[in-house]
């Protein structure tokens, strides 16, 4: 094989990782997000119920 393919076969992995790693880390937001909202519904319910 040339060195050539080396190097984009390098560079295409590279890129694979990259986006997996931008992909994770915008469902971990999500998830943080979401936690979030569930933890304000939660306190909205429970403010409804003492009154």
């Amino acid at each position: 094989m040339d060195q050539r393919n080396f190097t984009y076969m390098f560079y295409g992995f590279a890129a694979a990782w990259a986006i997996v790693a931008i992909y994770v880390l915008t469902l971990v937001s999500r998830e943080r997000r979401l936690g979030r909202q569930v933890e304000d519904v939660k306190r909205m319910l429970e403010d409804r119920e003492k009154k």
